[in-house]
């Protein structure tokens, strides 16, 4: 027999962390956990508009992650310790950055700010960057409120945020397409 997908147990506007806490749905732990999931889905989207092999592993392992940041910040951090949570780890960091790094070494150098665009894989993965940096400011947010984040999710948000920027501009450079630079309107 198929599990019902409706439990009607938000219908009041209540939801439950990992461990059973209920919280309202408005809370910003389950805003934070929800931009997390949205990120998740555009990485996705990402992946089907840029048919780059390599890319698509790692866009892979990125939901992996976005995954394990998501169970990390639906978790009660009270009943944490109790429950079997996945872990990001300094490693997933490192990866980003070596990810980064290789991407780069093929682009040439910024000169200035560039427009996002020109072909709707680019514009895809700005969007992607943008609801990043928006994840990455709602956990800020919590930690600033006195929650628990834990500090490799705030990290690895950032650095994401950074890979989903080279990203757009890789993805230029194998489509062959020319950046748009920013030229600021000066009166």
């Amino acid at each position: 027999m198929a599990i019902k997908i409706y439990t009607k147990t938000g219908d009041k506007g209540k939801t439950s962390l990992i461990g059973g806490t209920k919280v309202a749905k408005s809370d910003i732990r389950i805003d934070s956990y929800g931009t997390v999931d949205e990120l998740n889905s555009y990485v996705g989207l990402l992946g089907d508009h840029f048919q780059h092999v390599q890319t698509k592993t790692a866009l892979k392992e990125i939901q992996d992650r976005l995954f394990t940041i998501g169970s990390s910040l639906a978790c009660d951090p009270e009943k944490e310790p109790l429950l079997k949570i996945p872990d990001l780890k300094e490693e997933d960091i490192q990866w980003l950055e070596k990810e980064i790094d290789d991407m780069n070494a093929v682009l040439v150098p910024m000169k200035s700010f560039i427009l996002p665009g020109g072909h709707v894989s680019i514009s895809t993965a700005h969007i992607v960057r943008c609801i990043c940096r928006r994840a990455e400011r709602k956990c800020v947010n919590m930690m600033e409120q006195g929650l628990f984040v834990e500090p490799l999710v705030i990290k690895f948000l950032n650095r994401l945020s950074d890979y989903l920027f080279i990203l757009a501009r890789f993805i230029a450079h194998e489509l062959e397409i020319e950046e748009v630079a920013w030229k600021p309107r000066i009166n």
